[in-house]
């Protein structure tokens, strides 16, 4: 009984706190209240920080608000992997700001928030084969 109800209710979960994770970082973003704002622009000294951290927190919100509501799953997750290919071209952007004296095995704070976004990757990959209907 209780693994069936995981079975039933475990990727509509997954689905809803991956979709509050990316609304809520996205609103911190466009609040201007993230504490991650500083490693962001240092990463990307390259665009404007105000306009990119906006464009970033909403781009976030609106993931967070597809995958809550179930809107065009299809479009949020490659929304979503896109924004994710952005985190990991930071390590290569700042590869220093990422691992301790160059060792690809140690990571710094910055290097295991890059890192942990395999997990949401996962958990989007895993969303879109129960969740998204199949064109066949």
């Amino acid at each position: 009984m209780f693994i069936g109800e995981m079975r039933a209710w475990g990727v509509p979960a997954l689905r809803i706190s991956l979709g509050i994770v990316f609304l809520w970082f996205g609103l911190l973003k466009v609040f201007g209240v993230s504490p991650v704002a500083d490693l962001v622009t240092e990463v990307y000294l390259f665009l404007p920080r105000d306009f990119f951290l906006m464009i970033l927190g909403i781009w976030e919100a609106i993931i967070g608000i597809g995958l809550l509501f179930k809107i065009t799953l299809r479009l949020m997750l490659a929304l979503l992997w896109l924004q994710m290919a952005g985190t990991f071209f930071a390590l290569v952007l700042s590869p220093t700001m990422f691992f301790t004296n160059g060792n690809l095995l140690l990571l710094t704070i910055e290097g295991e928030f890059v890192i942990k976004n395999i997990v949401l990757i996962t958990a989007s990959i895993v969303i879109g084969g129960y969740e998204v209907k199949s064109k066949s």
